[in-house]
Formats: C-alpha cells, structure tokens, sequence
C-alpha cells in the first residue's frame, strides 16, 4: 500500500520568455480549494494587466481531485501541459499559476504548449520536492487502570500521540503510518476495554 505522496516544501517562481511573451510560473503548496481561490485572486491583483493567468492544481492523497484552467488561451494549450508537469513530478497538494504577458506575436498551439510546459518544470526545478507520510488517525478511549498497559505499546510502537485527557475515562488521539494503520488498530482492538475508532484516513 502505497503511505506516501510528493509535494512542495513552499512556494517558487519560474520564468520563459519566447517572442517577446514573456510566462512567469508560480509554484505553491496547498492542501484546499480555499487556499487556491486566495493565491488566485492575489496573482491576479498583482498582475491585472497581464494578458493570461493559467493554472492547474491537484489535491489529496488518496482521492486526487484536479483541475487544469487556460483561462482565455485556446484549448488544452494551458492549463493541460500545467497538469502535465505535475503528474509528471508526481505532486499533489500543489498549485502552479502561469502568468502570461503578451509580446504581440503569436506562438501557435505547440508554442504555447511549450511556454507553459517550461515555465512550469523551472518553477519546479527550483522548488524542493518533500516526500510526506500520509497518516490514519486514531482515538482510543479506555479505564483509567489500562493506562500503563497502554502507554506501553505506544512507547514500543513509537506513536505519535496528538491529544491526551486522563482523567476517570482517558482518551488519546495518535496518529500512524498508513500502512501500519491495521496492525497498530488490531493491536488495541485485542487489549479488553479499549475502544478505538478511526478518525482519519
């Protein structure tokens, strides 16, 4: 089972110029539509008397959602050669935006393709690739007596815990690996009195 995903470790810039067009590629990590929706309406403010502002994203790790924008450009010239550089690099939860400044010539379909491909993959290059852990979370809840058992198997499986109440009734939030998620949940689910439910993931 694949655990893990590629992405951005932070935003990055990429330029091509052909022809007097001049293509400046803004690269970012994101992990919502929201965020996409800011940095969209912030380029375009920035650059409002650019011609173009292209982009292709894809969100998730194990459903990707995408999308792909030629924003005015012709068809597939744009937003599809974007998308192609991020499934080519493998990324998610990433953004690219191409900003477009017309140099009065026109540079037909392969053209264009290439312009945007480039401006892309140099964003890219200039970027850091992180390979990131996609993470199940867990809650368990249990006696307050069990807590030693419990706290032992989290020490020995080294778990991260992200939340804790022990009070009467102790609660813990932890998270795992994702291809360990069954084994770590089988392990607590064979310990009488714990009740564990997944959260995440």
């Amino acid at each position: 089972m694949k655990d893990t995903y590629k992405t951005l470790a932070g935003p990055s810039e990429g330029i091509f110029k052909d022809k007097g067009s001049k293509f400046i590629a803004y690269a970012f990590p994101v992990t919502g539509e929201e965020k996409v929706k800011t940095i969209l309406e912030e380029i375009r403010k920035e650059h409002h008397k650019a011609r173009h502002h292209c982009y292709a994203w894809r969100i998730g790790t194990g459903e990707i959602s995408y999308r792909a924008n030629d924003d005015g450009e012709p068809s597939s010239t744009a937003g599809k050669p974007i998308l192609g550089q991020l499934l080519s690099h493998e990324l998610t939860n990433t953004l690219v935006v191409v900003v477009r400044y017309f140099g009065g010539t026109l540079l037909g379909v392969s053209g264009l393709i290439n312009a945007y491909k480039n401006a892309t993959a140099e964003a890219i290059r200039k970027n850091k690739i992180l390979v990131k852990k996609i993470e199940t979370t867990f809650e368990i809840r249990f006696p307050y007596p069990l807590l030693n058992e419990v706290m032992q198997i989290i020490k020995s499986e080294n778990i991260n815990t992200v939340f804790t109440d022990f009070r009467e009734s102790c609660l813990i939030r932890f998270t795992v690996r994702k291809g360990e998620a069954k084994r770590i949940e089988s392990i607590f689910t064979r310990l009488f009195g714990v009740d564990i439910k997944k959260i995440t993931g």
